[in-house]
């Protein structure tokens, strides 16, 4: 990945710089102290991301996204931000900021969103290519149908913030499982069942300590989802993600209650109510219906 740095703060600048080349995330291909400055070898030199603060003189920015994408720019933009107004951080979300990095600059942060963001990209691309490549055949070959099964479903937690969380192997699996299953009841099997038939496909030397370990995994994947719904929500109700997501795979109730929480400063995960069936079997209809249509 090539990365655009813009930050008026220089030390911010070197830390990114620093963590991105020592880490080998990416190259940097170069740097401004500020939007202005930034808009003519931002559209030279087309980096894949540009990682851009969200306070600068002259033009902030949300204006220099603005003015790069309507002269063409498509690379992807990541907020370099310590504000918590609710309001400007909703405007960077409508402007398609997907990620944001918190200041002070955090090494682990840093990481973690970046190779999160470069996942997402990857795959997306890896899905825009299957597609293209289907449409010239006017059947679709069932092993080829089989990956994308996979994919979709990373698409669908890539959306959801859990990509990387510890149950997604587990989510992919398991969609691939139900999708590629002969259910002619139609009808959604027990999660037991589910469990199981997982546990025993991945030849578990302990079935019922793997069926334990799935569903404690899946429990806490699900519950990173829900929080990241809550963010978002607390932040742009009107998001797609939030539309999307928030009233179909979760407890819209919950989700609610965890929204006033996260504005109060007073999140307790602890309490938060996880159903792990309504979100496995939209996350299947969805995926299902998805891997037709290729």
């Amino acid at each position: 990945m090539r990365y655009y740095i813009v930050d008026d703060d220089s030390a911010s600048r070197m830390m990114l710089r620093k963590i991105i080349t020592d880490d080998e995330l990416g190259l940097v291909i170069g740097e401004a102290e500020n939007g202005e400055k930034s808009l003519v070898p931002i559209l030279a030199t087309l980096p894949d991301v540009v990682l851009i603060d969200f306070l600068m003189p002259d033009l902030d920015g949300i204006e220099t996204i603005e003015k790069l994408k309507n002269r063409g720019f498509e690379g992807q933009f990541i907020m370099i931000s310590q504000i918590v107004n609710k309001e400007m951080v909703g405007e960077a979300y409508k402007k398609g900021i997907e990620f944001f990095i918190h200041k002070p600059i955090n090494r682990v942060e840093v990481q973690s969103i970046l190779q999160k963001n470069a996942e997402q990209k990857r795959l997306r691309n890896s899905l825009l290519t299957i597609k293209e490549s289907l449409a010239s055949f006017n059947t679709i070959m069932p092993a080829l149908k089989k990956v994308n099964v996979g994919e979709l479903v990373s698409i669908k937690l890539g959306d959801m913030g859990i990509m990387s969380e510890v149950g997604s192997n587990d989510l992919k699996e398991i969609i691939e499982m139900l999708v590629h299953g002969n259910n002619e009841s139609n009808v959604f099997p027990a999660l037991i069942d589910i469990y199981e038939s997982l546990a025993r496909r991945r030849n578990a030397e302990d079935i019922k300590k793997e069926m334990k370990a799935i569903e404690q995994r899946l429990r806490r994947t699900i519950l990173a989802a829900i929080q990241h719904m809550a963010t978002i929500g607390s932040i742009d109700y009107t998001s797609r993600e939030f539309e999307h997501y928030a009233p179909r795979y979760f407890e819209f109730q919950e989700v609610r209650r965890l929204m006033i929480e996260v504005g109060e400063n007073r999140f307790n995960s602890s309490k938060i109510k996880i159903n792990i069936k309504k979100f496995l079997q939209m996350l299947y209809v969805e995926v299902l219906e998805s891997y037709k249509q290729i």
